[in-house]
Parts: structure tokens; C-alpha cells; sequence
């Protein structure tokens, strides 16, 4: 595999990196919905809106609870993917920040801190009044006591719905304006404001790549596209970067 892209001094490179389900994938969380428009078999406008949860919040909150369960559970570990970007933050320090459409932890458990979760975490609950978050690996219902004001309240899984406005918009407009490399790993391209970030990204100056299992719907946006598993291709553009011609 061969990249074109030939990295500036490390100590001055700014990278945005923005993730989907395709790096958790390999981790054995499925990709957040299926061909047929289903997420774990249920529709997404059951389980993930607003309107939704206020019709069925029982469903939304066994929903939430089973994928908790998931994720934390023995058969879901972070992959080479996860690790190698965890080797890229450890050299580039602040000058990397993870944007991810997930709502795992694996970003976190393989070693990233500059991550910003603009769709919200599983492994947090959320404050229907305050709409402060606090993080919890417990079961929640419409019966759980909330943390930060009046236990009445109520508490929501800290999920960003469709409908819903992500979270750090400003922060990862500012993040992307500054960037010298954009990359999108793991992603549909279908999903705003995320597939907008490439456009935002080559309006400011910076190098954008696309490392994907199959091209995306904005792929022709890119400057570089690779296409494989990200264990492989992900890896391997982390090894590139590192150990690249300006870095030996």
C-alpha cells in the first residue's frame, strides 16, 4: 500500500481524524445500522429520536441498556485500529484530535484523550432537565434518580438522537480550520454535519484521505482514498506518518 501523502515535521503537523463504525467494527460491535434502514433489528426512528423516546421510552431504555451491555462485555475489545491511532496522539500530542460518530469507549480504552464524542456515549447518562452528563456503566430506566439536581427529574441515555444537535460543533469547525491533514476512517459519508467536514476541511487548505472498507458517497472529495480493513489500512498509514520520509 502505497500513500502519497508526504507529512510535515510531526512537531508542526495538525491532524483531524474523524471515525465511524467501520473502526469499531473489527471490535464485534456491528455498524450502526443495516442495509434494511434497522438498528439491532428495531427501527431507528423508535430507538434513536426524540419522538421516539417520548412514545416507548421502556423500549429506548432496554435498547440503550442491551448496547451498553454489549460494549462492555468480554467480546469487545479495541483492534489494531484503535491502537495505532493511540500511537499517533502519543507522538502528536494536542496537535491530533479524534472526531468520532461513535458511541463506544474504545478510543478511550486504547489510549486517546482528544476525543471529541459529537454523537454522545453510551457509557453516560444524561439529565433531562440540567442536561448535564455524568458517566454511568449501569442499567438505566424511567425510574432512574438523577445525579446533579432534584432525583424527579428524570435521566436519558447521553445519546445524540436524529433531530438533535451534536455535540462540540464550534469546537470541531475550529479543529478542522486548523488542520493540515484531515482523515475519515470508518464512514458512510451519508450522515450531517460529518460528511460536510471534508468540504470544510479542503475550503481551509488541508490534505484530506479517506481510509474506508468501500468508497463513501463523497469519496471524490478526497485527496487520497484507500480502501481494506482498518486493521490493515489504518495501520498502516499511522506507520507511514510516523516513519515517513521528513520524520526518519
Amino acid at each position: 500500500m502505497v500513500f502519497k501523502y508526504c507529512p510535515a515535521p510531526l512537531d508542526t503537523l495538525k491532524v483531524v481524524i474523524l471515525t465511524g463504525a467501520g473502526i469499531s467494527a473489527e471490535s464485534g460491535l456491528k455498524t450502526f445500522r443495516d442495509q434494511d434502514g434497522l438498528w439491532e433489528n428495531h427501527a431507528i426512528e423508535d430507538v434513536a429520536t426524540p419522538e421516539g423516546f417520548n412514545r416507548d421510552p421502556s423500549l429506548v431504555y432496554r435498547f440503550y441498556n442491551e448496547r451498553r451491555r454489549q460494549l462492555l462485555s468480554a467480546a469487545v475489545q479495541v483492534n489494531t485500529a484503535h491502537l495505532a491511532l493511540a500511537r499517533l496522539e502519543a507522538r502528536l500530542g494536542k496537535n491530533l484530535t479524534i472526531v468520532t460518530q461513535n458511541v463506544d469507549d474504545l478510543h478511550q480504552r486504547a489510549g486517546n484523550n482528544n476525543v471529541l464524542a459529537m454523537h454522545g456515549q453510551l457509557l453516560s447518562a444524561r439529565c433531562m432537565a440540567s442536561a448535564k452528563n455524568w458517566y454511568t456503566d449501569k442499567d438505566m430506566d424511567q425510574h432512574s434518580a438523577c445525579g446533579c439536581c432534584l432525583p424527579s427529574c428524570g435521566v436519558r441515555p447521553d445519546i445524540v438522537w436524529f433531530g438533535e444537535i451534536p455535540k462540540y460543533n464550534e469546537l470541531i469547525e475550529q479543529r478542522l480550520f486548523d488542520a493540515d491533514l484531515f482523515v475519515s476512517i470508518g464512514t458512510s459519508g451519508t450522515v450531517y454535519p460529518a460528511a460536510g467536514f471534508v468540504a470544510l476541511a479542503n475550503s481551509t487548505g488541508a490534505y484530506s484521505i479517506e481510509l474506508n472498507l468501500e468508497p463513501s458517497m463523497g469519496n471524490s472529495e478526497f485527496s487520497e482514498r484507500h480502501y481494506g480493513l482498518a486493521s490493515d489500512i489504518v495501520v498502516a498509514f499511522v506507520q507511514h506518518l510516523l516513519q515517513g520520509p521528513s520524520n526518519v
